[in-house]
């Protein structure tokens, strides 16, 4: 099991608190995507001038691969699972996004669920009692 598999299904907590020491160059800023629907949080990742000008063009979520360093088409490399801009919001400080979005289908991460399912990125809690991280759901 790779390390990153490793960090994604382990029972853990292996937070990265430098992950942003690693974006050292790049020029990008964090987005939180939400499902308009449901209002839950489903993704945080990072967007560039250059995938927030695409996502505005095709108002379908495009992200910047901090790992690959290229434009990450949500949904169109491996799940199909693809998500529409419904609406950009911008923080008072103008350094993060919030993209509302409205699922085509299925979960937006590359996990899956017991069932075969994509998750959403937030798919453990963090026991406040034991430190443990739990599946929100009561099952793996």
């Amino acid at each position: 099991m790779s390390i990153k598999e490793n960090i994604e299904e382990t029972m853990s907590l292996c937070l990265d608190f430098k992950k942003l020491c690693r974006l050292e160059g790049q020029r990008v800023i964090p987005v939180a995507v939400q499902n308009q629907l449901t209002r839950e949080l489903i993704l945080v990742a990072y967007t560039n001038e250059e995938a927030l000008k695409e996502t505005i063009r095709l108002r379908r979520l495009v992200l910047w691969s901090t790992t690959r360093q290229k434009l990450w088409y949500k949904g169109s490399e491996e799940s199909g699972n693809r998500f529409f801009v419904e609406e950009i919001r911008v923080n008072c400080e103008q350094n993060s996004l919030l993209y509302l979005v409205r699922p085509e289908r299925g979960g937006i991460c590359h996990t899956r669920d017991a069932e075969g399912r994509h998750r959403n990125c937030y798919y453990r809690r963090l026991n406040l009692e034991t430190g443990a991280l739990e599946f929100r759901e009561g099952k793996k």
